[in-house]
């Protein structure tokens, strides 16, 4: 029998101040207007940016869990196994997946909500609907997501970005750069999408990590990430350690590429299709072949290289 929407997620204890709260409310403007910032781990997360960015939060900011979503009718765990302690001649530990809602105070001590853990691998539609009634039980209005993907840009520039968002006013600084295109789902998506047809207001920022450190850790985009969060929603975050673990990572990449002659060449290339693009621009921040922006095909290309090296380096830790 197919589970409810409601079945999927448990509410603690530490959620009856913002329960309370939201059920005494009765004009929509008396709302308490909580930001609801999403980082699920999935093929949309290269490099683990946006996983990183919000583990970093947790790290740096009070936070208690408010609500648990049921991992094990969500995770499909032999397509990214759980680890396990084995020692001598028995097993001792299971670190099972978390799907954890927190709420969480940022540096001015302002309250915002943090979905962080694995991305479900089956009834999205019912875990959107379970986090659709913490929206409008807890107060939340407005959601935003952090991803990453991989692109052809080299790690020596700024990081650049892609927002997204239900309505154009969210995003409104941020430059249009294609059309339509068909790419692969993520849940972070369908809950954009859901969240938009319901009236909230929903919105996103995808960091452009190179294609050759999609595989890898890159904490310039995790980095990025927070910065941008900061921007669209006037929460004050913490970042500095954060940057500091993006200098360290330049210095290593940088001397893991100068071993190779083909590796500076193509960051070297990467570099001039991003510095021509930039010049003609006038500062905007995508590039693409021969300072174009890339196509649809190129884009979907991208995305379906990456997923198919997720796929061919076998089940995730």
């Amino acid at each position: 029998m197919a589970q409810r929407p409601e079945d999927l997620v448990e509410l603690l204890p530490a959620a009856e101040p913002f329960l309370a709260r939201e059920a005494d409310v009765d004009d929509p403007a008396g709302r308490r207007g909580l930001v609801l910032v999403h980082d699920l781990a999935g093929d949309f997360d290269a490099a683990s940016a946006g996983t990183l960015a919000g583990a970093h939060l947790l790290a740096g900011l009070p936070h208690e869990v408010i609500a648990r979503f049921d991992a094990d009718s969500l995770v499909d765990y032999r397509a990214r196994r759980p680890r396990m302690t084995f020692n001598a001649d028995r097993y001792e530990t299971f670190t099972a997946p978390e799907i954890l809602l927190y709420a969480v105070e940022d540096d001015a001590g302002a309250p915002f909500l943090l979905l962080h853990g694995a991305e479900p691998d089956y009834s999205w539609e019912r875990f959107v609907a379970a986090v659709g009634s913490l929206v409008e039980r807890l107060g939340v209005t407005s959601v935003a997501a952090l991803q990453a993907i991989p692109m052809p840009v080299p790690h020596t520039r700024p990081v650049t970005v892609t927002a997204h968002a239900t309505r154009r006013q969210l995003i409104e600084s941020y430059p249009v750069y294609w059309g339509e295109m068909r790419i692969p789902g993520s849940v972070s998506a369908l809950l954009e999408l859901r969240m938009g047809e319901a009236g909230v207001d929903a919105f996103g920022v995808a960091a452009h990590v190179p294609h050759y450190l999609a595989q890898a850790t890159y904490p310039a985009a995790s980095l990025t990430l927070l910065e941008h969060l900061e921007q669209l929603t006037g929460l004050r975050l913490p970042t500095e350690s954060l940057r500091e673990a993006a200098d360290l990572h330049r210095t290593e990449v940088d001397a893991q590429i100068a071993r190779s002659a083909d590796n500076l060449a193509v960051v070297a290339a990467l570099e001039q299709q991003y510095d021509s693009f930039t010049a003609a621009r006038e500062g905007t921040d995508l590039l693409g072949g021969a300072g174009e922006v890339p196509s649809a095909e190129e884009i979907g290309a991208e995305f379906e290289r990456f997923l198919a090296d997720q796929d061919r380096r076998g089940p995730r830790d």
